[in-house]
């Protein structure tokens, strides 16, 4: 039984569902609009009647302008839209976020955090998450993962802003394109080169998949040595 098939009189949630290839929109665009779908080899169609929740972080609007999402699907997917603010919106929620996963990341590892140092908080507050949460989440356990001291610190390599800027024949801009390239091999390493899925590189630095693909080929980063190594001790 697949998942459609599970959740039949009950409810489905998609989440990332601006990353479905062609071929998956067509697929999901049958079973939203009739209802209806064959497992896999088999010849027999099966009905379902699911409530279907679906997420992404994506513009589909533009992604559907720019022919890399079906209109069609868009369509039958937005009868009723929620628009969740991103966490840069709502600040004030960025401090009692990072104190959760700490309290979480305590147990998991087996360390005992006091908390989180006032100049780290700053930091978190200021930086505008382009990650949203699960960004948030990684540099939350990033942290604790390096920090040795019950209070713990958020380095500040961990909170660059991606732009680049025209100082002193653009070293600034060669800076912070060196350092992102630097934090993109370390989630790498630390996946065992995995890029996708949760704890891939991709979720560990809060990216989707399709995004820090197109960064390791622009930095022609060999993500394949990194598929005997892994610094994960989680």
């Amino acid at each position: 039984m697949g998942r459609f098939e599970v959740a039949d009189r009950g409810t489905l949630f998609l989440d990332e569902i601006g990353e479905l290839s062609s071929d998956v929109q067509v697929a999901l665009l049958r079973v939203v609009q009739e209802g209806e779908f064959e497992r896999l080899g088999a010849s027999h169609t099966r009905k379902v009647d699911v409530r279907l929740i679906a997420a992404t972080n994506r513009n589909l609007e533009e992604a559907v302008d720019d022919h890399q999402f079906r209109a069609d699907l868009y369509y039958r997917l937005s009868v009723f839209p929620i628009h969740l603010p991103a966490l840069r919106e709502r600040r004030e929620d960025i401090a009692p976020l990072a104190e959760f996963f700490v309290r979480r990341l305590a147990s998991r590892l087996s360390r005992r955090f006091t908390g989180i140092e006032p100049a780290s908080i700053e930091r978190l507050v200021e930086f505008s998450w382009p990650g949203n949460i699960r960004q948030l989440q990684n540099v939350v356990e990033h942290s604790a993962i390096l920090c040795d001291e019950p209070m713990l610190r958020v380095p500040p390599a961990l909170l660059v802003e991606k732009r680049s800027a025209v100082v002193g024949g653009s070293r600034l801009g060669a800076a912070l394109h060196g350092n992102e390239r630097h934090l993109i091999e370390q989630a790498l390493e630390e996946a065992a080169g995995r890029v996708s899925g949760p704890t891939g590189a991709a979720a560990r630095l809060g990216v989707p998949a399709s995004t820090l693909e197109s960064k390791i080929k622009r930095f022609h980063i060999d993500k394949l040595r990194y598929r005997c190594v892994s610094r994960d001790p989680l």
